[in-house]
């Protein structure tokens, strides 16, 4: 790099003694930062003095991406290249995004390893099992391989095809890591470790964004608003005319001046397909429900069923690294006919994040969106379908949210899980409401997206409406039997919550009370949490779902039937 800068300053002396030949000088510059790239390999480092920013270093690697059969079977003995595009570093495990020819089949859990290397040697120190192997977008799949010892590189191999180099490697704490253009042509990014306040506009000034194509050029744009961690920027001409082709290799990041480029695995892509209409006259859902789980299998299709019967019409899941069978479960019923979809969103602590974005996908398909949990589920007093309870209380056209309290019900003596499911097993609660949950209208939220997952801000012409509780009320399961409530320390969601196991805000309300932060149940935890006996919904549950045959409830049978 120095001969490379010494060559360019002796060409600019020269050019003073014999005039400004511009176009050979670019000529001349071009070809040496290309021949650098090419045999050096490119790495952002390289590029610095070009672009002016200090970038997040990253792990690179000077070894060529092996070549692997990307064959599953003897029915596609092509041998093709693989390569690992990205690995982001979680708390506790690694994600490896896998690219792909258009042509290849994926590899299964079963035909891959995850490889622990050396920074020194090639040898493989580790191998263990992948705890998830999954296609993303066509082309690409995720690989989630467990943390490993420290100081190990990661990386896949497979017995037909040996190990593949490692890809840049990124902290998930400092990256962006999706991206969404919106129906006004606006980009939305998605991005942590800005650390931005909470519920704030922040100074969009202060930053810019940034595209790039295969990183072999980049395109600055203009920052129209951030705040928490999104970043709505203005999208270069450049970047919507590639809507009709393959946009995947055009990726965004944002730039903080004075600082630099945040990494970035974030590739634009686009909310609604090509030639869709963005603004339907009447959209397909009047009902849609989304939500983030982990891990919560056993408690789907209950939640399912249950909000069918009432009206919900679409589901969207954002499954947050579950690791047990959520995508069987989902897919399961899917088949019965039910109109939900599993949204691989590995990324931790955005559950913020994770809602606005699941907000700019339903928009154009459901005119309601309610966020809630598995545990909680939409109660109706009033024995009301829940898409009249909402005509009722939106009859003023400037309703853009609806706010709808929490009762936080308790174990209720139950040592065990409930047999029956949630909505019968637990009849006792606290007797004053905590927190709402909201039923949003997708047009009517703020630019910035700004939620704190219980609302979103709106814009300036719309206002929320609080419902009465004798119409509507969520019953929210937050404290089951201890088998269940004690997964609540692995990790919390929400960005701005400390995880339960962190000596910090011990007397939040987004913990148990007097519960500190072990894992370890207390003598009467079955009791506590029950002030008031409510029967209400288990009452509606029994009498509305019960098959008179066998006196079953339809989430108690192998198969989901509508």
């Amino acid at each position: 790099m120095r001969k490379l800068l010494l060559l360019l300053r002796n060409q600019r002396a020269s050019m003073r003694f014999r005039g400004p030949n511009w176009s050979r000088f670019f000529c001349f510059a071009a070809f040496f930062v290309s021949s650098f790239a090419l045999f050096n390999g490119f790495s952002y480092s390289s590029f610095r003095f070009l672009f002016g920013g200090k970038f997040q270093p990253v792990l690179s690697f000077s070894r060529k991406a092996l070549t692997v059969n990307a064959a599953v079977s003897s029915d596609f003995p092509v041998t093709q290249v693989l390569s690992i595009r990205e690995t982001v570093l979680l708390p506790d495990q690694v994600i490896l995004f896998l690219k792909y020819p258009p042509s290849a089949p994926f590899f299964t859990k079963e035909k891959l390893d995850c490889v622990y290397l050396g920074n020194s040697s090639a040898e493989p120190r580790l191998k263990l099992s992948p705890a998830r192997v999954e296609a993303d977008h066509p082309g690409e799949q995720i690989v989630r391989c467990p943390g490993g010892p420290r100081g190990l590189i990661v990386t896949v191999g497979s017995e037909s095809g040996g190990v593949l180099s490692p890809g840049p490697t990124h902290r998930w704490d400092w990256l962006a890591y999706e991206a969404l253009v919106d129906n006004d042509n606006t980009t939305v990014l998605f991005v942590k470790g800005l650390n931005l306040r909470p519920e704030r506009v922040s100074n969009a000034s202060r930053f810019e964004c940034v595209y790039g194509w295969d990183f072999s050029r980049l395109v600055r744009s203009e920052v129209l608003s951030i705040a928490q961690e999104i970043v709505r920027c203005r999208t270069p001409l450049s970047v919507l005319n590639t809507q009709q082709k393959d946009n995947s290799s055009v990726w965004v990041s944002v730039r903080i001046k004075g600082r630099g480029i945040l990494p970035s695995i974030a590739r634009v892509r686009f909310s609604s397909d090509p030639g869709n209409d963005p603004a339907p006259t009447r959209k397909p859902h009047e009902v849609c429900v989304c939500t983030m789980a982990r891990n919560q299998a056993r408690f789907l299709k209950e939640w399912v069923m249950y909000h069918a019967e009432i009206g919900v019409q679409r589901w969207y899941i954002y499954d947050n690294n579950s690791d047990d069978e959520t995508d069987k479960v989902v897919e399961s019923l899917s088949d019965a006919g039910y109109n939900i979809s599993r949204h691989i969103w590995p990324w931790v602590k955005t559950q913020e994040g994770g809602f606005s974005h699941c907000a700019l996908r339903a928009r154009d398909s459901c005119e309601w969106v309610g966020f809630i949990d598995v545990d909680e589920f939409f109660h109706l007093p009033s024995r009301l379908l829940l898409h009249d309870v909402i005509q009722n209380v939106t009859s003023n056209v400037s309703i853009g949210e609806i706010r709808i309290s929490c009762y936080n019900f308790g174990p209720s003596g139950l040592k065990e899980m409930p047999q029956q499911g949630v909505t019968v097993g637990y009849t006792c609660r606290m007797s004053l409401p905590e927190r709402h949950k909201s039923i949003i209208k997708p047009e009517a939220l703020n630019s910035t997206l700004i939620n704190i997952v219980h609302h979103f801000h709106l814009r300036e012409d719309f206002k929320f409406i609080d419902v009465d509780r004798r119409v509507v009320v969520v019953n929210h399961y937050k404290y089951q039997v201890w088998e269940v409530f004690k997964e609540k320390f692995y990790r919390r969601v929400a960005t701005y919550v400390a995880d339960w196991t962190n000596d910090q805000n011990v007397g939040s309300k987004d913990r148990a009370p007097g519960l500190g932060i072990k894992p370890v149940e207390p003598d009467d935890w079955s009791s506590r949490f029950c002030e008031v006996t409510d029967t209400g919904l288990r009452d509606m549950v029994l009498q509305n779902f019960t098959d008179p045959e066998n006196s079953r409830l339809p989430w108690q049978t192998s198969h989901a039937i509508i």
